[in-house]
């Protein structure tokens, strides 16, 4: 028999999570680990928990997450995404919920390019009169 799984991309400055829920009993798996000794952070767990918290669906499905790129907090976002994403296609009428505390927008902050003439982005070389 076919089981039954979710899909959802959730991205981040550098990072894509590719998250799958699927029927279970709440294990979060994050690149074949699981998330407490993936995130060494509790902030960091928190955060990819929080869409499962507010749907109160944390024991109802396992979440399989394969991330990469980035760093670990830009993961963490980019798995909280994912998972909403995910949430969304399993019970469409989450949406409200997930929508009001901002868990399906796509965080568009990224890393702003080096210029030309300049040390990073905006850093300017030093300047001196003599």
């Amino acid at each position: 028999m076919a089981q039954v799984q979710y899909y959802g991309t959730g991205r981040r400055k550098h990072s894509v999570a590719r998250v799958r829920l699927v029927p279970g009993e709440g294990r979060i798996v994050i690149n074949k680990r699981v998330m407490d000794n993936y995130f060494g952070l509790e902030t960091l767990k928190l955060i990819v928990k929080q869409p499962l918290v507010l749907t109160e669906t944390l024991g109802r499905y396992d979440v399989l997450v394969n991330v990469a790129g980035g760093g670990t907090t830009g993961q963490a976002g980019a798995i909280r995404h994912g998972v909403a994403r995910a949430l969304l296609k399993a019970d469409p009428e989450l949406r409200g919920a997930l929508k009001r505390a901002g868990f399906l927008t796509r965080d568009p902050r990224m890393k702003e390019r080096k210029k030309y003439g300049l040390k990073a982005a905006r850093r300017a070389p030093q300047f001196s009169k003599r």
